[in-house]
């Protein structure tokens, strides 16, 4: 699918495990390889779920490990990969979050990458004040800070990046995977739930900031009211946090809901566990643009949402989902109380959520939008390549 006269990109992020930003470069990396594009892939530690989503399309992946910015191995790694720039004559670097930005971005400046794209997804609420100033520093080497919500652009805009150089790009959600009826005998089967039991569901890596101590809190409140409901947590925890999955279920059984709350790990089949749910809740405390708010709109899931940084760029609350203020459980619970006992309202919404998914955060939108992204800043190099056809 590459030959001589295809744009050679590289894409450069942490790890690839299985959050937001690494499932959105793998969705984009498969696209842009149909399309064409030379695709190579670097990352910091060769882990994660998505290492064979990658390397089964026949995209380079090539590691470059490294254990902290300060350690002077750190270096050698960036000569390594400044060398490799190089030889490849690769005309964009692409890099994703602030490991990937601080790590890859000097290298391409310095021997002269003609295109160097930096991604920022979140507000950085868990980096340091010298975290942030590395990354600023960085950012203003590349050509383009690309974003995937307005939300992201106003906190960079009030830490003085310049406003020329940011481009917003939401995400896209794959919407043949959400078109089939979902199996939902089969999901309610393995998740053990007797007949006529509903599920309240939460998709969602299981780390902190992402508001599930608050989802717990509003089950312990729901649960007496909603006899035949349970609340489901699809995900699972980082590298290293084990600790956090048991304080969570320690903390179900403290608020009495222990055998309410099922704890499902990683599920391969999340269009089937949004559209078997009576509801999809996004609890999270901090989001740019949720990839899981958009599967749960793509598969016409009733979506109750946390008020958080792009949600309300995708939610139209009372038209396709409720939104509700952070860290709150008793809003939280009478939000979902509401989808419950309001079926004919939760089926609207659900719907509504979908046809707003259908036009606004398709796959094909995000690629189409980025591919011209990178034509476009080639073109301004002086390098120009013809547009594949495809049909």
């Amino acid at each position: 699918m590459t030959s001589n006269g295809s744009i050679r990109v590289l894409k450069v992020l942490p790890t690839l495990d299985c959050g937001g930003t690494e499932n959105q470069v793998t969705t984009l990396s498969r696209a842009l390889v149909d399309d064409g594009f030379d695709l190579e892939v670097a990352c910091m530690r060769r882990v994660g779920p998505l290492v064979n989503a990658i390397t089964e399309r026949d995209v380079p992946l090539r590691e470059y490990p490294i254990s902290s910015f300060w350690n002077p191995r750190s270096i050698g790694q960036q000569v390594r990969l400044a060398r490799h720039l190089v030889g490849r004559r690769m005309h964009i670097v692409h890099t994703y979050s602030f490991y990937g930005n601080v790590f890859a971005i000097p290298p391409a400046a310095a021997v002269g990458v003609p295109v160097i794209i930096a991604s920022v997804r979140d507000r950085g609420v868990y980096l340091t004040p010298r975290q942030m100033r590395a990354q600023k520093y960085v950012c203003h080497l590349a050509d383009r800070i690309l974003v995937n919500a307005e939300a992201v652009k106003e906190w960079l805009l009030e830490q003085r990046y310049p406003l020329n150089k940011i481009v917003v790009i939401r995400n896209g959600v794959d919407l043949n995977r959400f078109d089939a009826p979902p199996d939902s005998n089969r999901v309610r089967q393995q998740l053990g739930l007797a007949p006529g039991e509903r599920m309240v569901t939460v998709v969602s890596r299981v780390t902190r900031l992402k508001g599930l101590e608050q989802f717990i809190d509003a089950a312990s409140l729901l649960a007496p009211w909603f006899p035949t409901v349970r609340f489901l947590i699809a995900g699972e925890a980082s590298a290293g946090d084990g600790e956090y999955v048991t304080a969570l279920k320690q903390r179900a059984e403290h608020m009495g809901v222990g055998r309410r709350v099922l704890f499902t790990g990683h599920r391969f089949d999340v269009p089937a566990v949004l559209g078997s749910a009576a509801v999809s809740v996004m609890p999270s405390l901090n989001e740019a643009l949720s990839n899981v708010l958009l599967e749960s709109m793509a598969a016409g899931a009733p979506i109750v949402a946390t008020r958080v940084g792009g949600t309300p760029e995708a939610i139209a609350n009372g038209r396709t989902g409720l939104l509700v203020p952070a860290g709150d459980p008793k809003v939280l619970s009478e939000a979902i109380a509401r989808l419950l006992q309001e079926p004919a309202l939760a089926a609207a919404l659900g719907c509504a959520a979908r046809r707003a998914a259908e036009s606004n955060f398709s796959l094909s939108r995000m690629v189409a939008a980025t591919e011209q992204l990178y034509r476009d800043l080639l073109a301004q190099k002086g390098t120009t390549f013809p547009v594949p056809y495809v049909s």
